[in-house]
């Protein structure tokens, strides 16, 4: 079993970066995807951005993409998301997702392990 642990959330002006880090304990974190995925207050969760098992290869949300990079250092047992360019609406807890399978997903349904959400709240 994998346990992700997130960290690096906050306050930050728009236009300004945070970056989210995401630790796993287990061994199966290097074979697996993540994901990181995003909720709003009021509104459902949305996917952000996904990475493969090698790191190889990353999808993003048409809402953030070439704004945020995904990636991940095996060796650590870490993922990132770096976020430039913030807006207001980019404020949400941000939740970090494995999945056991090394393809990466946007679907939160097809994750198998989830963290408990890290909050980033951008002020316009």
């Amino acid at each position: 079993q994998v346990q992700l642990v997130e960290s690096g959330g906050g306050l930050v002006q728009a236009g300004g970066s945070l970056r989210l880090s995401c630790a796993a304990s287990g061994r199966t974190f290097s074979s697996g995807a993540m994901g990181w995925f995003r909720q709003a207050p009021g509104k459902e969760r949305e996917f952000v951005a996904t990475i493969n098992w090698s790191g190889g290869s990353t999808y993003y949300a048409d809402s953030v993409k070439g704004r945020f990079t995904i990636s991940r250092d095996n060796a650590k047992s870490t993922v990132y998301l770096q976020m430039n360019s913030l807006k207001p609406e980019d404020t949400a807890v941000y939740y970090c997702a494995g999945r056991t399978s090394g393809a990466y997903s946007t679907l939160f349904r097809q994750y198998d392990y989830w963290g408990q959400g890290t909050q980033v709240t951008v002020s316009s």
